[in-house]
């Protein structure tokens, strides 16, 4: 089960873009990919095909150790993300800064 999922707004917590908050746009095996971070380009070699080579915009993922969920957008605050079981047996997200807030 992955702790943060698509829609969660996030703040980067190392790395060059610290500080940077974004909503989550997806989740894959090699990290999470952010709105507005991880821009870069991929340059393709020339061929016959294509003479001139090219460039393409891609979208790099994040690490997932690199990134804290943020439960309150107005101070910026983050926490981690824990689960509690609920009495029918379900799962829930809950927020552990917050004395076990439920999360969205």
């Amino acid at each position: 089960m992955a702790r943060i999922i698509k829609g969660d707004l996030v703040k980067l917590i190392s790395g060059a873009n610290k500080g940077t908050t974004g909503k989550v746009l997806g989740v894959t095996k090699d990290g999470i990919l952010v709105e507005g971070i991880g821009q870069k380009h991929r340059h393709s070699k020339p061929s016959q095909l294509n003479p001139r080579g090219s460039h393409k915009d891609i979208h790099v993922a994040v690490p997932a150790h690199k990134v804290a969920l943020v439960i309150d957008e107005k101070r910026g605050k983050t926490s981690r993300v824990g689960y509690i079981k609920n009495v029918d047996g379900g799962t829930t997200r809950v927020a552990r800064q917050q004395n076990s807030k439920e999360i969205k």
